[in-house]
């Protein structure tokens, strides 16, 4: 083997090689079944196709040639099979379409008891009649390769939004099948630009559906936390809400009475927080809460209460020994940092500037016999007289004056 077709063979194996680490590292974080399926799909499909192009026996000499002519007739199809399978259940299996189960849980067990057979055989085969089993085996590795894309147009018909990549990502897989099968087979007249092809080719199938694979996992991940959610918490922000929000705060209050210190609440109040309902994204409200919630929680800090009063107003607690300077510094940071504008998204996929309006409330007290809901509400009321005050003291624009009703005369 040349030593440039070394070089491109090798550096296919790199980016293998750091796509399987890539999976490993997802599979070790989250131990989910999707990323150990994807971490296997790496491996087993990866190893299929660094096979196919010779640099075992290149690396390792020893390497016995029934072994490699096992390996080359039956470890494609077996990974073709394994990957029909994992595309299945990342369209969402039999629940989501059962053609395109049928397509993907049939089609993968009959390659893979084709995948048997041709272990079998080639463990019998003479070695001068292996190439005709190399291509029965080609042929066949294509079979997964045309299901696969037609449950992919099939899922991307019905409205998946990512299975049109992941058609991108079989038609890839389709070029590099063709080109790593015909380094096997040594086909002539062929040469170095044509590996390099099959090479990216193959790293793009990877890439793709490695991502694509990471993104479902992740969001079915995130289907999964939001369907254990706590129903005391507002599931936008995982904060508690509610009678959960009251009752924590009613204990910081007992705890810090019976420190004999004193409790600061502050509620912070969005006033515009559905300024953007009317625009073409709908539900961009719990993009900003998300935001918000997290510049409340970091300007705050960790020992303090934070919550959602109401989908408007967040709730902070903070309990100290005695009103200090960390208390005024933690006002300051919110006053600061939570009304700093930010971008949301809409149903176009393209951002929308939000600034928020707010009004911030702010009760001292020693907590001994207080009502949390109490409190609250006064620090609430307070939150809402800063909200208009502030709007009464801005300037009012022309398209106020021409909007406002008329007086009756």
């Amino acid at each position: 083997m040349p030593v440039f077709e070394i070089a491109v063979w090798s550096a296919m194996l790199g980016g293998l090689l750091t796509l399987s680490a890539v999976a490993l590292g997802d599979a070790v974080s989250n131990r989910s079944t999707g990323s150990v399926r994807n971490l296997l799909f790496v491996l087993v499909t990866g190893a299929s196709c660094v096979v196919m192009t010779g640099l075992p026996e290149i690396f390792f000499p020893e390497l016995p040639e029934r072994l490699m002519m096992m390996l080359k007739a039956s470890l494609g199809p077996l990974a073709g099979a394994m990957s029909l399978y994992f595309l299945g259940n990342w369209l969402g299996g039999v629940r989501e379409d059962a053609l395109v189960h049928n397509l993907t849980a049939l089609g993968g067990t009959a390659v893979l008891l084709v995948a048997l057979a041709l272990a079998a055989v080639s463990s019998q085969v003479d070695p001068m009649d292996f190439p005709p089993l190399l291509m029965l085996t080609a042929t066949v590795n294509l079979v997964p390769v045309l299901l696969g894309l037609l449950a992919v147009i099939r899922a991307a018909k019905l409205g998946d939004p990512l299975a049109r990549w992941m058609g991108v990502g079989m038609v890839c897989l389709a070029a590099a099948t063709a080109g790593l099968y015909a380094r096997g087979l040594n086909v002539p007249g062929l040469g170095l630009g044509t590996w390099l092809v099959t090479a990216v080719f193959t790293l793009a199938y990877f890439l793709i559906a490695s991502a694509l694979g990471l993104v479902r996992n992740r969001y079915n991940r995130e289907l999964a936390r939001l369907s254990r959610l706590d129903h005391r918490a507002e599931p936008a922000t995982g904060l508690p809400t509610g009678a959960a929000l009251l009752a924590e705060v009613e204990h910081v209050f007992w705890r810090t009475a019976r420190r004999g210190g004193v409790c600061t609440v502050v509620c912070l109040h969005v006033s515009n927080l559905y300024e953007l309902t009317d625009a073409p994204g709908q539900g961009t409200e719990h993009q900003i809460l998300t935001t918000l919630a997290a510049r409340v929680r970091r300007a705050a800090g960790f020992r303090c209460v934070v919550g959602l009063y109401h989908p408007r107003c967040f709730v902070v607690v903070l309990a100290n020994d005695k009103l200090n300077k960390a208390a005024f510094e933690a006002l300051t940071r919110l006053r600061s940092t939570v009304a700093l504008p930010l971008s949301v998204m809409d149903a176009k996929h393209t951002y929308q500037p939000f600034t928020p309006q707010l009004g911030m409330g702010v009760i001292t007290l020693e907590p001994d016999g207080s009502s949390p809901m109490e409190v609250i509400n006064q620090a609430e009321r307070r939150a809402l007289a800063e909200v208009g005050e502030a709007r009464d003291s801005r300037p009012i624009s022309q398209h106020e004056i021409d909007t406002a009703p008329g007086e009756l005369m």
